[in-house]
């Protein structure tokens, strides 16, 4: 392994691979933002994506989309503006954080969710919606009209119906083996419903790139607070990135070795070298603009399975 000091490697990070301001954004909200609160005065965002080469046009631009998009949500207080969380994306964030944060010990029980389009109840526009978000959260087009996971989240998917405005339209049920009849085994739909190659590659490229950042955290002085941040967003925001297209299938379906449980150890070990010293320049930031912004909540610590 070709041995790298901190700052060189995210240089090179910037460099190579510069995060899309929009997209860099929503990372920042929700590792950094959404545990203290969840509101951030303009101007500490702007300190706070300074480092990354993020201007100050070019991020009014991307949090002013995002507020279309009804993401964030925009106040102003005289000339300041401050963004917060939508009552509406609260739930998304908070799986989000879920999917990235938590230790991957998802099981099977052996049952499949179905979700079922039958007798043509939705019309194109509200179908090819559906798809798109059935696909997002990791479902499997088992056949036309038919999607389906051995592992749903029931809350999301009951999120995500209302939202497409579909819930009162499709069949939504579980589904088991018969074990008097004699077929091919549930499990086997994994291989027929999913291509897992590019989550894999995206794993592996994940793994490639921040084994010698990790390297070289343990080897040199612990970073300073800005430094520390820095780091924190660029590895959640790659991490989040890869894992976000991951299925969530459980372990007992994935292939042997899964590189995502190496990924996850790896932004683990990372994330705990920084975290500590990431907070202390997330706080000082946020109480330039508010001095009663609050401290991060608890749990915040448990994320990675505990931070303390």
């Amino acid at each position: 392994m070709k041995k790298t000091h901190s700052p060189a490697w995210i240089s090179h990070f910037l460099a190579s691979d510069p995060p899309r301001s929009k997209s860099l954004v929503m990372t920042i909200f929700g590792d950094a933002i959404v545990p203290h609160g969840g509101v951030v005065w303009l101007g500490s965002l702007i300190e706070l994506l300074e480092p990354f080469g993020v201007n100050d046009r070019l991020l009014r631009t991307s949090v002013f989309r995002l507020a279309q998009e009804g993401w964030l949500g925009a106040q102003r207080d005289g000339r300041r503006s401050c963004y917060s969380m939508p009552a509406a994306a609260r739930g998304r964030f908070a799986r989000a954080s879920r999917r990235i944060y938590s230790p991957l010990t998802v099981r099977w029980d052996g049952s499949w969710t179905l979700v079922i389009s039958a007798g043509g109840a939705i019309d194109a526009a509200e179908r090819g919606t559906l798809r798109k978000e059935l696909l997002w959260q990791g479902y499997s087009i088992i056949a036309p009209g038919l999607a389906g996971h051995p592992a749903a989240d029931a809350e999301a998917l009951q999120e995500l119906l209302l939202r497409v405005g579909v819930q009162d339209k499709l069949y939504v049920c579980r589904a088991a083996a018969v074990e008097q009849v004699s077929t091919r085994p549930l499990s086997d739909l994994v291989a027929d419903g999913w291509d897992l190659s590019d989550v894999s590659a995206g794993y592996l490229q994940f793994i490639e790139r921040f084994e010698p950042l990790l390297a070289a955290l343990r080897d040199e002085p612990p970073a300073a607070p800005q430094q520390a941040f820095v780091i924190r967003s660029l590895l959640i925001h790659a991490y989040r990135r890869v894992q976000l297209h991951d299925p969530q299938l459980p372990v007992e379906l994935l292939p042997e070795p899964w590189p995502g449980a190496q990924a996850y150890e790896l932004a683990r070990a990372i994330y705990l070298q920084t975290y500590a010293a990431a907070e202390e320049h997330i706080m000082a930031t946020l109480r330039r603009e508010d001095s009663d912004a609050p401290e991060a909540e608890q749990a915040f610590y448990e994320r990675f399975g505990g931070l303390r």
